[in-house]
């Protein structure tokens, strides 16, 4: 193989020129000697350029370098060569990471390069488990069907985010990571003293953020959830976390269970963004004058979402606070989050 030789104290510079010209081979290593580094080059140099650096052609020597073993970079690295390249427009790169499991989309045209795909998963994130989505979330207690691909199958993990640590089934419950930058959101808005109703609140991840802040000793949280899956983690993460005493988990549809619970609330969260609407009158009807609405919907603007608050709550006086676009959902339909104070009674 081609190489320049150069003086060690020259390596540098000649280094960077061989690069900026896209003659310096970056599949292979530098080789070096006591006196002199030797350059790998993908072509033979003219003399005029071995001129311009203040080298002959003595300099362009035959030598054997050690190829260099690249790290894939992605998951596309992992699979070159194994499908096709027509094919890998159509892989989703994007996955979810949750513990020590991998949740894949893979389009239906991939079906036979699903195994390929989940072992490249397995070797790029080191997890222990990878599934593939087989559904959309669906039904009350939301969750999905999973397809095992390669690891091993267990659904169980624990999943870290921020300080809070969450133990969930990922088959049996609904968890986004995604979420996370948004849950920060709420647990900076909230003042110590509150008394607040999750009322969506799966294994607790809102409910946690919240608790485990130091500076909230005298928080109060009612979370509800009608999975009785989630409400089990939900438990555990409440022990998890050492935060008994400040979250009161509740099993049942949050519409029945407010009607029994005399609790009026400083702030009432509502992310369940494709039915959350439904029960924004029962929400209102709990909280305090002045309360906070965290309210979430799938939508393609803020005017829907805050139409429906203002809807909700007449003739009680409806203050945006701030309203964001959390996380796209399709082509134009955003999940998006609205703040709203509620005054008056």
């Amino acid at each position: 193989m081609i190489g320049l030789k150069v003086p060690k104290k020259e390596a540098n510079r000649i280094r960077l020129f061989l690069q900026e010209n896209l003659i310096l081979d970056h599949n292979w290593k530098i080789k070096r000697s006591d006196d002199y580094v030797y350059l790998p080059l993908n072509q033979e140099p003219d003399n005029d350029f071995l001129k311009e650096i203040g080298f002959c052609q003595d300099n362009v020597v035959e030598i054997e370098f050690e190829e260099l073993k690249k790290r894939p970079r992605n998951m596309e690295d992992y699979l070159q060569g194994k499908i096709p390249l027509e094919k890998m427009d159509d892989f989703k790169k994007s996955f979810d990471i949750i513990g020590d499991v991998v949740i894949l989309e893979i389009p239906d045209g991939l079906e036979e390069e699903k195994y390929l795909i989940g072992e490249a998963a397995l070797k790029f994130t080191k997890r222990r488990s990878v599934y593939r989505k087989k559904s959309a979330i669906k039904g009350v207690v939301r969750t999905r069907e999973l397809e095992h691909l390669t690891g091993e199958d267990v659904s169980i993990t624990i999943h870290r985010e921020y300080d809070s640590r969450i133990m969930l089934d990922v088959k049996n419950v609904y968890f986004s990571p995604r979420l996370a930058t948004e849950r920060r959101i709420i647990g900076d808005e909230v003042h110590d003293g509150e008394v607040i109703i999750d009322m969506f609140t799966g294994v607790g991840p809102f409910a946690i953020n919240i608790a485990r802040r130091p500076h909230l000793q005298n928080v109060k949280i009612y979370a509800v959830d009608i999975n009785p899956e989630a409400i089990h983690y939900l438990k555990e993460n409440i022990k998890l976390n050492r935060v008994q005493g400040k979250i009161n988990p509740i099993l049942g549809d949050v519409a029945k269970v407010l009607k029994d619970l005399d609790v009026q609330a400083d702030r009432i969260i509502m992310n369940l963004p494709g039915t959350a609407c439904e029960f924004l009158p029962v929400a209102v009807e709990h909280l305090k004058p002045g309360g906070t609405l965290n309210y979430y919907q799938f939508s393609r603007d803020f005017e829907d979402p805050i139409k429906r608050v203002e809807e909700a709550a007449y003739p009680r006086q409806v203050e945006v606070l701030d309203m964001r676009k959390v996380k796209s959902r399709s082509p134009g339909v955003w999940h998006v989050a609205i703040d709203a104070r509620i005054n008056g009674k």
